[in-house]
């Protein structure tokens, strides 16, 4: 399982308007979702290039970079290394004209118990508060003439208060960072590596959860319920 590989959104539009700076008209509908999987539609906020509005897309999780032969590459690059992103070629150029923000409210890590068990865990805001992966995305367009856009989700170490489960992280955003991030303007990737940190833990809270969540077919809040460490622990079945 990759980090992050799964996540949720259960935050409505106003929330999100209000967080990330949204016009009204720029808003699309959005009905919560509690286990986000890899290849699905997600949404990302993105700078517009000619006005100073920031835009709300939706895309496939899963970059697919604007060169690929076909769309199957995106399955391997829902993730992004922040230290080497600038140097792969399926990443490099969206690091310095493609960044965007991944809105999310909470993403799931499950911890090894034994040799095949697995306990799942919620990492989010002390506050249950919306935040913001640092992503980056591409447009893809096929022989047939489709146009696909997609988003990666960069990562880097993992704080004091997840490398227990794992040794990385989704990269986290500062709200104040947001505009550096998204500013079309700037191109070298040295400019916004110092973002791609460990979120500050002493912000975050982490409770596991039941099996539930580890099904990508249930998308309910039982899926982000708190549960008794350990209770009913079982293998991934993704």
């Amino acid at each position: 399982m990759p980090m992050c590989g799964r996540y949720r959104l259960t935050s409505r539009e106003r929330y999100l308007a209000e967080h990330f700076g949204l016009e009204e008209d720029e808003l699309i509908e959005w009905s919560p979702r509690y286990n986000i999987a890899p290849t699905q539609q997600v949404l990302v906020v993105r700078q517009d290039r000619l006005k100073p509005i920031r835009t709300l897309s939706l895309m496939r999780w899963g970059l697919i970079p604007y060169w690929s032969q076909d769309a199957s590459i995106g399955n391997r690059t829902i993730n992004a290394m922040s230290e080497t992103a600038s140097e792969k070629p399926a990443f490099r150029e969206a690091m310095r004209k493609r960044r965007c923000l991944v809105p999310a409210d909470g993403f799931f890590e499950w911890k090894k118990l034994g040799s095949k068990r697995k306990q799942p865990y919620n990492i989010g805001m002390l506050d249950d508060s919306l935040f913001a992966f640092a992503g980056l995305w591409d447009s893809w367009r096929s022989t047939a003439g489709e146009t696909i856009e997609s988003c990666s989700i960069l990562t880097t170490d993992a704080n004091v208060l997840t490398r227990d489960i794992h040794d990385r992280m989704p990269a986290i955003l500062k709200p104040e960072d947001y505009d550096l991030w998204l500013d079309t303007g700037v191109t070298d990737p040295e400019r916004v590596q110092g973002l791609l940190r460990p979120f500050d833990p002493r912000l975050m809270k982490m409770y596991p959860l039941s099996s539930a969540v580890s099904n990508v077919n249930n998308d309910n809040p039982q899926c982000i319920q708190e549960a008794p460490p350990d209770d009913e622990a079982a293998p991934m079945l993704f």
